[in-house]
């Protein structure tokens, strides 16, 4: 099968792989479409990530059409229209024309939307539930969200609105991304832009002047610094990113935060599947009650190592514009 794959010099190739074939309790998925994520090309640049890699061809998350399974499948058929979030968990990565995956991770595709949309949803989506499920809102917090236009960002917000959570602060990069934020429902006066000065001023005064009880950070580095800043005495800061720094550290500690570690990978250490297709299926019917609409997505090109490399330069640019971006298969 047609791949991008990981050389032994840790550049990415155009080149050829050999199919996978389903084990007993997997499913042979033809990859329609994948969508790509940060960590994508922070795996090829950073030690951290590069820990989690299990296959010489990248990607995590995909949908596609069940195409042959293994004998102990029960849940799945051939020509079922499919969607998941891979992570190490299967034969190989994403950007490849097959997978196989255990069946327990897979979730049935949104009837409503298309392979494109469902494709960017499993990454963001996940996290985004995962978020919402542990931290137990109720309409009186206030929350600091960074980074709101990203994939994880755009997802949770939608999904904070449509539960009735609205003391949302967000940060934003540009005028575009400002419109994203509208658009989803927040108001003129909870989006700020971090380009300005006197951020942290910006922010507090958003939130009536008051420090945030959440924090939820999705960008880290600088941005770790000035969430913690804003957070009041024991709040709860959730890092989705692992680049706290060591500034943020220290006054996290000294504020006596609750620091909550976001993570969809665990879940596939300890072989706890059933997270994933639990997941997926609740975002699956919230996209097919349209209580949340799924993400904006761009096409950026067919299965190649060009549109791979494009793709990875937009992502650490930061030049989404609040786009998932897709390759389609």
């Amino acid at each position: 099968m047609k791949a991008i794959i990981l050389n032994r010099n840790g550049k990415l190739e155009d080149g050829i792989a050999k199919q996978p074939q389903p084990k007993n309790n997997e499913v042979l998925i033809q990859i329609k479409a994948s969508g790509f994520n940060p960590i994508d090309y922070q795996m090829l640049e950073n030690e951290l990530e590069r820990k989690l890699i299990s296959s010489p061809i990248l990607g995590r998350e995909l949908s596609g059409i069940v195409v042959d399974k293994g004998s102990e499948v029960t849940e799945f058929n051939i020509g079922d229209e499919v969607y998941c979030g891979s992570g190490s968990m299967g034969s190989n990565g994403t950007y490849a024309e097959y997978i196989a995956v255990p069946e327990a991770i897979v979730s049935f595709k949104p009837k409503n939307i298309s392979f494109e949309q469902a494709a960017a949803i499993p990454s963001a989506g996940m996290t985004s539930l995962q978020i919402f499920n542990r931290l137990k809102l109720n309409p009186e917090n206030t929350l600091l969200v960074t980074g709101a236009t990203r994939g994880v960002g755009s997802f949770l917000i939608k999904l904070l609105l449509s539960h009735g959570i609205q003391k949302i602060t967000a940060t934003v990069g540009n005028e575009e991304n400002k419109q994203i934020l509208l658009k989803l429902g927040l108001k003129d006066h909870q989006i700020i832009n971090y380009k300005d000065e006197n951020l942290i001023g910006n922010i507090v005064k958003a939130n009536n002047s008051q420090p945030f009880e959440y924090g939820i950070d999705l960008v880290g580095n600088s941005m770790s610094e000035v969430t913690a800043e804003v957070l009041k005495i024991n709040g709860t800061y959730v890092d989705v990113t692992a680049l706290v720094t060591k500034d943020a550290h220290g006054t996290l500690f000294n504020k006596g935060t609750l620091i909550m570690n976001i993570s969809n990978y665990t879940y596939g250490m300890v072989k706890k599947y059933e997270y994933y297709k639990n997941s997926l299926l609740e975002i699956k019917k919230l996209i097919e009650d349209v209580t949340i609409l799924p993400p904006q997505y761009k096409v950026i090109g067919g299965l190649s190592l060009g549109t791979v490399l494009q793709a990875h330069s937009i992502l650490k640019n930061n030049q989404t514009q609040g786009h998932k971006l897709i390759m389609k298969h």
